[in-house]
């Protein structure tokens, strides 16, 4: 079905339809006429067509958000979600294009011409000039205190985080729990850095790294690893390395906390019902999201970048794993 269908049921011109079904300011339409071009366009089946706003516009109605080659775990998952609901009160949907494969990002986004592009991590400086040139926003999150960034949560202090936490329980000697994943080295590496440097500050030998895949054997040889060594607590990469760290404890024989104690990230449902219930640092993804969601706002108003919310959007979450 098209306008010209619509037009023909309902008895007016295609303009008049394309006044009424796309709300065109300006315009003064009855208010019986609107109704009947809506009942015709219901009767029919037909609805705008989104290409078709877009080669008028020279705009889609879609923000464009770019992964790194990434795994999607719980925080980026509830960031996607959340930022996909505040975008959607303006009107505009979110599609996520995981970086995988060697298409170019031009091709792209040249493809589905977008309001704004959100990078979840720096784009490079090529692609990001070409995106500009063509009048399209282009945003960044961080992994690092960035001042270029929309957003940023450090992951070193992350790490910190966790160090701090253990160290101030009275442990000294301290393990560290790594991902086998590979994709997860942006991440991990400045979590462990974190780790390692409140160990120097405090004057603390520095962590003892183990890799640890989501299994009982790799989590049971690196407690193994850690017992010999005189280590009493680990911090884990996140919260599913916690969980196989104390499955690793528990085939030891060893308990959680009084023989090692772990702490994890992300706040994950499985962390609070496990035995004992796992300590974390839990990370505000509703806080990530709507600060994205309020400067791609405002890069579409022209309006100067807001300042980000007020608050440490990074908490420790104390339970009985330490």
């Amino acid at each position: 079905m098209t306008s010209a269908d619509v037009a023909r049921e309902s008895g007016v011109s295609r303009t008049t339809v394309s006044y009424v079904l796309n709300d065109t300011a300006g315009v003064t339409i009855s208010a019986d006429t609107r109704q009947r071009v809506r009942d015709a366009a219901d009767r029919l089946g037909y609805s705008p067509s989104a290409a078709a706003r877009a080669l008028r516009s020279g705009r889609s109605d879609l923000v464009l958000c770019v992964l790194p080659n990434w795994p999607v775990g719980p925080v980026l998952d509830t960031v996607l979600d959340e930022l996909t609901r505040e975008l959607a009160e303006r009107q505009l949907s979110v599609l996520v294009h995981h970086g995988r494969g060697a298409r170019p990002l031009a091709e792209l986004w040249r493809a589905v011409t977008p309001r704004a592009v959100v990078g979840f991590t720096e784009f490079g400086a090529q692609d990001a000039d070409a995106m500009r040139r063509a009048g399209i926003p282009v945003l960044s999150t961080s992994l690092d205190d960035d001042p270029r960034a929309v957003f940023a949560v450090p992951q070193t202090r992350v790490g910190q985080l966790q160090a701090e936490h253990l160290a101030d329980a009275g442990h000294v000697r301290l393990g560290w729990a790594g991902p086998a994943e590979p994709r997860l080295a942006d991440f991990a590496e400045r979590r462990l850095a974190g780790v390692r440097a409140e160990c120097a500050w405090r004057g603390m030998a520095p962590p003892v790294v183990q890799e640890v895949d989501l299994d009982v054997r790799s989590a049971t040889d690196a407690v193994r690893t850690w017992h010999t060594a005189g280590v009493t607590a680990v911090a884990a990469y996140n919260d599913e390395v916690a969980l196989a760290v104390l499955a690793g404890a528990r085939a030891r024989g060893l308990a959680v906390p009084d023989d090692l104690a772990v702490i994890g990230v992300d706040d994950v449902h499985a962390g609070r019902l496990s035995d004992p219930p796992l300590t974390t640092v839990a990370q505000d993804a509703r806080v990530q999201a709507r600060s994205i969601a309020t400067a791609v706002v405002a890069a579409l108003d022209d309006l100067p970048r807001p300042d980000p919310e007020p608050g440490d959007v990074l908490r420790v979450v104390v339970r009985r794993s330490t």
